[in-house]
């Protein structure tokens, strides 16, 4: 039996790992984990999985949680979903699939004890990779991507040798807006972006996707993730999300990693790795007039994932500032604060801006996120 220390348990990859887990009951157990607000839903997993140690987000909540589940040791904030990733001796997994900056400290903390981590949490590697890569090395873990893309180049890398890579190739499916011109961003709707053509995935995280940062936070993963230079790292549209990555050996031989998109293949695939699993989940049917379509992506038209590229070639504080930025615009999207197109306008601004400052520490690293959210939230909040 696999210990599982579940970071993020209400959001839509959360409830996904726990579907999975429900599914192997012989091979997994809940251990630990977390949730923000959604206490009923705490309640719901403590009841099915009898958890040992439960993290809320804030201290009301889990008072209440205590009182209902005295067995249960509860913890909350920020420091609890540290609690939750380094709880118990014992072995297990660390599935981290809470979203934004809060999932860097858990991750260094897991790893420290020697826990294998499965990411889902693109920033940890967007801000953190310089601070985390080394320390997988030094703590001998294995750090999994959760990610359907990041997942698929890992499969794909099975057919050869790292120096024979010529390229790897991340789809994406060009989000809620794939199919507008810039001009018509400029009157969408939040509900227009939350309504992502082929996933069901979480509001930020689909506004991302919207907005095409998603896609420069998985080149940036998949430099650190396999260690390659940005200059092997392309991306490509691909509207029907069937193949999810690609890789381009030196002898011209492509090789594709395809799969309905549903997250917990991925899942699956990095809690099993690396064996794998017949499952119910349904599969690609070549019987019905499957369409197979690639177009370049106009880094005009997606500035974000140009500018990605830009900051991870530099790298230092910038790409801090390029994930504050997005978190904290994307949050005043979603409380109707400012349009859609105003969200790249705030990233770009803030990380042109920005003076940078090589090799920052950890403590660099929160003292800037914290600050460039805090500027921007009460630049337009005032407002």
């Amino acid at each position: 039996m696999k210990n599982i220390y579940l970071l993020g348990a209400s959001g839509s990859i959360g409830k996904q790992t726990l579907d999975v887990i429900s599914r192997y009951q012989d091979k997994f157990v809940l251990k630990s984990f977390s949730v923000n607000t959604n206490v009923c839903f705490a309640k719901e997993i403590i009841k099915k999985f009898k958890p040992e140690m439960v993290c809320v987000g804030n201290y009301e909540d889990m008072v209440k949680l205590q009182f209902e589940f005295p067995e249960v040791l509860f913890s909350y904030g920020d420091q609890g979903l540290i609690d939750v990733a380094t709880y118990s001796s014992e072995d297990g997994y660390l599935v981290n699939a809470v979203t934004g900056s809060v999932g860097l400290l858990p991750t260094i903390e897991a790893i420290k004890k020697k826990r294998d981590i499965l990411l889902a949490n693109k920033e940890t590697l967007v801000i953190g990779g310089e601070l985390i890569m080394p320390l997988v090395k030094k703590y001998n873990v294995n750090l999994l991507p959760i990610d359907s893309e990041h997942s698929a180049i890992l499969q794909c890398l099975l057919a050869g040798k790292k120096d024979e890579v010529n390229r790897i190739i991340i789809t994406a499916s060009g989000g809620a807006f794939r199919n507008k011109q810039r001009e018509e961003l400029k009157y969408v709707s939040k509900e227009e972006a939350l309504n992502h053509p082929n996933w069901k995935m979480g509001r930020k995280i689909t506004i991302d996707s919207a907005s095409m940062i998603n896609k420069a936070f998985e080149v940036i993963e998949a430099h650190y993730l396999f260690d390659l230079p940005i200059n092997k790292i392309e991306t490509i549209i691909h509207k029907q999300s069937i193949i999810h990555g690609m890789v381009e050996y030196v002898d011209g031989v492509l090789i594709a990693q395809m799969a309905i998109p549903d997250m917990r293949i991925p899942i699956e695939y990095a809690l099993l790795y690396p064996n794998r699993s017949e499952n119910e989940y349904n599969k690609v049917d070549f019987k019905q007039n499957l369409e197979l379509s690639f177009e370049e992506i106009d880094l005009n038209r997606f500035p974000l994932l140009k500018l990605g590229y830009e900051v991870i070639e530099k790298k230092g504080i910038l790409p801090t500032i390029f994930n504050a930025a997005n978190e904290a615009a994307v949050k005043l999207f979603l409380c109707d604060k400012i349009k859609f197109l105003d969200i790249e306008e705030i990233i770009i601004s803030n990380v042109k801006g920005a003076k940078n400052l090589s090799s920052p520490t950890i403590t660099d690293i929160i003292r800037v996120d914290k600050e460039i959210k805090e500027k921007i939230l009460r630049k337009y909040e005032d407002n």
